[in-house]
């Protein structure tokens, strides 16, 4: 488990395919910050960009530690198929402070940037999310961007247009420090972003889905 709370930016260094068709993973290999890696033991699940990986192997003097990646994960996720910046989150201990909110690590849909910029001191996040996860999404909730824990300013469902399939855009607010100490300071229109809907969301929806279907006599 995670909290949605970034310890720090690292930077995919090098990508080497497990094998020669789209059904292989991948090897990523991580550079992180110094220090980073000093409570870290092989087997421990790191959250890339929001995605929980496994470190299978760990060289903290030179501040790097690889992990390896399905096919199935790069399907459903995004920014990790390549080098670049990353956001990473060390996996939640039980005496830690849950700063942000409870976060799986799996990525429930790939969501748009619409509009990035900068509103007096802070910046204004605009994202098109999957239709399938709009029901999830409301004003005050929270929802995990690239692995960052943030709170929706606004909701608009949004109906499918000719280059737009129907989606739901939220519009979120980025403090100064949020966007330094992350890798959401390197996103721009059209960008893509991993999406982790809020753990209770889902939870809720199961539940009043379960109660209907009750209900409705389909289950005794």
């Amino acid at each position: 488990m995670f909290t949605g709370i970034i310890t720090g930016m690292g930077r995919i260094i090098a990508v080497h395919s497990q094998g020669s068709s789209s059904h292989h993973g991948k090897r990523l290999t991580i550079e992180t910050p110094a220090g980073y890696l000093d409570d870290v033991e092989l087997g421990d699940s790191i959250a890339l960009n929001g995605a929980c990986m496994t470190a299978i192997s760990l060289d903290p003097a030179s501040n790097r530690f690889t992990i390896d990646i399905s096919a199935e994960s790069l399907d459903k996720t995004c920014g990790l198929a390549e080098p670049g910046i990353i956001n990473l989150e060390k996996a939640l201990r039980a005496h830690d402070r849950l700063g942000g909110h409870i976060v799986s690590g799996h990525v429930d849909g790939i969501g748009r940037v619409t509009h990035f910029a900068q509103v007096g001191e802070s910046w204004e996040l605009r994202i098109r999310a999957p239709k399938e996860l709009g029901k999830y999404l409301a004003y005050k909730g929270s929802i995990t961007v690239n692995g960052v824990s943030l709170t929706v300013n606004r909701v608009i469902d949004l109906a499918g247009d000719a280059t737009n399939l129907p989606g739901c855009e939220i519009s979120i607010n980025l403090i100064p420090h949020t966007v330094q100490h992350t890798a959401l300071g390197q996103l721009a229109k059209g960008s893509q972003v991993n999406l982790e809907i809020d753990l209770i969301a889902r939870y809720c929806e199961r539940m009043l889905s379960y109660q209907n279907t009750v209900q409705s006599g389909r289950i005794d």
